[in-house]
């Protein structure tokens, strides 16, 4: 039952594992000094929404232990009763990547389910889709402002033609030219490209924008035996022609498209995508969970299921390597941690750099305390493979894409795996978006979904405060995925047209 004011005004904190000897203050607003709870304990200074309050006397240098894992060390002794924020905390070291138990503890199959289906696109090699739009990928940034205009006409010209056509999306990007192209780690951008050109919500049509000089040749982003239309700048006379022959182009892949029609298809066709951003405390004890739990949903119903974020894994990496299915699984999510680290070492920085002002307002004192929050996206399901930065998903069941944490790079890689619906939790507030897939908003706080009625699509908010449960928002995420899937909802993004630009994860060499 929903809380009446009355109850609302009661104090309330969340202590999630019992051996935490902190809790977090989930009223609105926080609490003021003097503040006693039902079991008595009293806050000694006000605590702001989402922030840790020491449930016992805690010495310098005693572990503060929240989800059952120490997130730090008191810099001073803390009374029972007082604001512990990220000041007092001194962030432990990361598990040793060397030291990991590895698939010892892997789940057993939850019980299977059947009959769930949406809505979506049969393509030509079998996969489906959960949009049917044209994609026009670009081998280099020099095109954007051509393919841009070019995609303004085709809009309004062209695409009312095709009704069945839902979009027209330019792929623009900073690569292309200026970069060391045969660098190792080139391969990340250039088979990110690669993947997004041949998105299954493109329903295989192929079609790159060049210039015509760039390192990166446009016909290598059409897999080899496939066909692709390319439109090459520097081979056309003046702006007017370069814009007449995108929109040919255009138009003869539009009639292609135009003939596809929704069909039945199964739910394990699904390769959904979890991310975070603008976390808080509330991120790991409602929004997250109720993702984890969907997520176990869809992978009983056999679809594929991503998580990512590298940062936001690394410190609760000994609570996942042993979920791995097999000792080989396991050894390629170290190595997929061990090549970040080396990659923030080159930086000369660490994985506390994660942790943003935002983030820290919101309650969480640092990188450990939001991993372990955030690994809740993951359910509780055996990981069963692991994807490199922008490899293309192939396997049913829990998947780890390694990516960086950043919203906007983390979406672009989970595009390039092939995801079809990103769900996108989120307790600070952001207006995300992408134009291949929609994303469903989760956010972890009743004010966030109340200030943002129309951007918040679910609100985990009510697992604090008792009105819901994690299973049940659970239950409300997977049916809404369903619902967005096959076209018979939009979210709010989706509505207002909200879409962030595709930001390339390229740690090769600029020249």
């Amino acid at each position: 039952m929903p809380l009446n004011d009355k109850q609302k005004e009661v104090p309330l904190y969340i202590k999630i594992n019992e051996v935490d000897n902190v809790a977090i203050v989930v009223n609105s607003g926080g609490l003021p000094e003097g503040t006693v709870f039902a079991c008595g304990l009293e806050l000694r200074e006000h605590v702001p929404q989402g922030h840790k309050v020491a449930l016992v006397d805690l010495a310098q240098e005693d572990e503060i232990i929240r989800y059952g894992e120490v997130i730090g060390y008191a810099v001073r002794p803390i009374n029972k009763g007082s604001w512990i924020d990220e000041s007092l905390v001194r962030m432990p070291t990361p598990p040793k990547l060397d030291q990991l138990s590895i698939a010892n503890k892997v789940p057993k199959p939850l019980p299977s389910l059947e009959g769930y289906t949406f809505e979506g696109f049969r393509n030509a090699d079998g996969s489906a889709a959960t949009k049917n739009i044209l994609g026009i990928s670009t081998s280099v940034q020099c095109v954007a402002g051509v393919l841009d205009y070019a995609v303004k006409r085709i809009k309004a010209e062209i695409l009312p033609q095709y009704p069945n056509v839902g979009d027209v999306v330019a792929l623009n990007h900073n690569y292309g030219c200026g970069v060391a192209i045969n660098a190792p780690e080139a391969v990340v951008p250039i088979r990110t490209l690669q993947n997004i050109a041949t998105h299954p919500n493109f329903g295989g049509e192929i079609m790159i924008v060049g210039l015509g000089c760039e390192k990166l040749p446009p016909e290598k982003l059409i897999p080899t035996g496939e066909a692709g239309a390319i439109v090459v700048l520097q081979e056309q006379r003046g702006f007017g022609k370069m814009v007449e022959k995108i929109m040919s182009e255009a138009t003869e892949q539009l009639k292609r498209l135009n003939s596809r029609q929704r069909v039945t298809c199964p739910i394990s066709d699904l390769v959904v995508g979890m991310q975070c951003g603008g976390s808080d405390a509330f991120s790991g004890v409602t929004a997250n969970p109720a993702v984890g739990y969907a997520a176990d949903l869809l992978v009983r119903a056999g679809a594929t299921v991503l998580f990512s974020e590298v940062t936001e894994v690394r410190d609760g990496i000994h609570l996942l390597t042993p979920r791995t299915v097999n000792e080989e699984v396991g050894r390629k999510l170290i190595q997929e941690m061990k090549w970040y680290d080396h990659y923030l070492d080159l930086g000369e920085v660490d994985r506390s750099a994660n942790t943003t002002p935002g983030n820290k307002r919101g309650g969480l004192a640092n990188i450990v305390e939001k991993a372990l929050g955030s690994i809740a996206k993951s359910g509780s399901s055996a990981i069963v493979g692991v994807l490199s930065p922008g490899e293309k998903a192939k396997q049913k069941g829990l998947l780890y894409a390694a990516t960086p944490a950043s919203d906007f790079v983390c979406g672009t890689l989970q595009l390039a795996s092939g995801i079809h619906v990103q769900v996108f939790t989120t307790g600070r507030g952001t207006p995300y978006g992408l134009a291949m897939v929609p994303v469903v908003k989760v956010g972890t706080r009743n004010v966030l979904a109340e200030q943002w009625h129309d951007l918040i699509d679910v609100n985990a908010g009510q697992i604090a405060t008792g009105e819901a449960t994690i299973e049940e928002v659970g239950w409300e995420i997977f049916r809404l995925i369903i619902e967005v899937a096959s076209g018979r909802r939009k979210t709010w993004a989706e509505q207002w047209g909200l879409q962030n630009a595709l930001c390339l994860f390229n740690p090769a060499p600029v020249t």
